[in-house]
């Protein structure tokens, strides 16, 4: 199976390793830029599941930890639940945090998705959330979250 299918993603963050990481595993602090609701078990095999995503709050996604380096690196499964393209566990998230310029420099390869087109949604995903995320753990307030299809 070819690995074409693929959205990486690199982004500066004005904060610590150690806060985005926070960010990126503590279900209090992921509802602040990403879902209405979390459930995080930081530990390989542990459970990751988010749900409510911009305007539709039924949606939820659903994987597990595959691995948990302390304030450097997180892998877990990724899909949708019901998703018929990319169902939970069906694709993997990695994410490097590298410590630079007085912040962190997060590295994101979601990689095993189905199609351009699921690769394309992902991106713009991505691309959405991840600028949440870089808003929050600089102690900003990114407001309320309207989904990836919706402008600021």
């Amino acid at each position: 199976m070819s690995e074409a299918f693929v959205v990486q993603r690199e982004i500066q963050i004005a904060a610590p390793p150690a806060t985005v990481f926070a960010f990126l595993t503590d279900p209090q602090k992921i509802v602040s830029w990403m879902g209405l609701e979390a459930s995080t078990e930081p530990l390989p095999g542990g459970l990751y599941f988010l749900k409510g995503f911009g305007s539709d709050h039924a949606r939820a996604a659903r994987g597990a930890f595959r691995e948990v380096v302390p304030v450097h690196r997180l892998a877990y499964s990724f899909g949708w639940e019901g998703g018929e393209e990319v169902p939970p566990g069906s694709s993997l998230v990695e994410i490097d945090l590298i410590d630079k310029d007085s912040g962190t420099l997060l590295r994101m390869v979601h990689s095993g998705l189905p199609n351009a087109a699921q690769c394309a949604s992902h991106d713009r995903g991505w691309a959405h959330y991840l600028g949440r995320l870089a808003l929050v753990a600089a102690g900003q307030d990114p407001g309320p979250d309207r989904g990836p299809h919706h402008s600021a």
